[in-house]
């Protein structure tokens, strides 16, 4: 072999070597950088559930989304991811204002519930497997119901009875999902959630599973599923008398979701 095709070879090999030491480092500074994902999402949600205030009949609460959007005066949504190598950092809030016919029955003739509700969910996840994150997070809640019932007399007639309570609290939540990996041109996510465990609610999850399609560096959609549970309840009497500052809230809120994201 002549010493001029050795001096090729080695030249292009030298450049196939210090190509591949490029990319390495820059695969590791770009792993080293903080990624951004900023939702703006749409939930199309039922509700199904009881509340109680006060002394009053508990109100079975049972909504599609065509009843909600009916009633709904206000809400907005969005969800905030920060990530870095195997780390990330999650911000989810909720936000509505709406008003809801109570489910007549035996006791109730009539009336309406109105909820302003407001939810800020904060995690950290850490990437344990190529596919699987856990962590920790805490959820909190903010919710102000109005009950304004219609209650049946013994007898004959009704009663007009209404009470107003507003309670704040907080959720350490435990969780686990599953996602498609960073930079994935189809995407997709399945993430649940347990907690409450008496710190809070009695008991407090959440299941969501989308999936999508990530059209360019910045922009993606994704569509899918998603539940909330909570069951929480405050100054009940244990002897069976109804405490006149009582707030009991215990719903399941469910629906699709479509989400329009921000990479960054």
């Amino acid at each position: 072999m002549s010493k001029s095709l050795i001096r090729s070879h080695s030249i292009i090999l030298a450049l196939c070597v210090a190509g591949l030491f490029t990319y390495a480092q820059d695969s590791t500074k770009a792993a080293k950088k903080w990624h951004t994902l900023a939702e703006l999402y749409m939930m199309f949600p039922n509700m199904n559930g009881t509340t109680g205030l006060g002394a009053l009949p508990d109100v079975d609460v049972k909504a599609n989304p065509g009843d909600i959007f009916n009633r709904l005066q206000m809400g907005a949504m969005l969800n905030l991811e920060f990530s870095k190598d195997k780390w990330t950092i999650a911000s989810d809030i909720i936000y509505m204002k709406l008003k809801q016919d109570a489910e007549p029955g035996l006791i109730i003739a009539n009336g309406k519930v109105t909820a302003k509700q407001f939810v800020w969910g904060v995690a950290g996840l850490y990437r344990v497997t190529p596919w699987l994150e856990t962590g920790i997070g805490i959820n909190l809640n903010s919710l102000k119901l109005n009950t304004d019932i219609n209650v049946n007399n013994i007898g004959s007639g009704i009663t007009n009875r209404t009470r107003e309570i507003s309670q704040t609290w907080v959720d350490p939540m435990i969780i686990a999902r599953t996602s498609s990996k960073p930079g994935a041109k189809f995407i997709y996510q399945v993430r649940g959630d347990i907690g409450g465990f008496g710190i809070g609610s009695k008991f407090a999850w959440q299941v969501q599973a989308y999936a999508g399609y990530r059209f360019s560096k910045l922009f993606q959609l994704t569509g899918g599923y998603r539940l909330i549970g909570a069951d929480y309840e405050k100054n009940n009497d244990q002897q069976g008398v109804l405490n006149n500052n009582r707030f009991l809230y215990d719903v399941t809120t469910f629906g699709p979701v479509i989400r329009l994201g921000f990479n960054f």
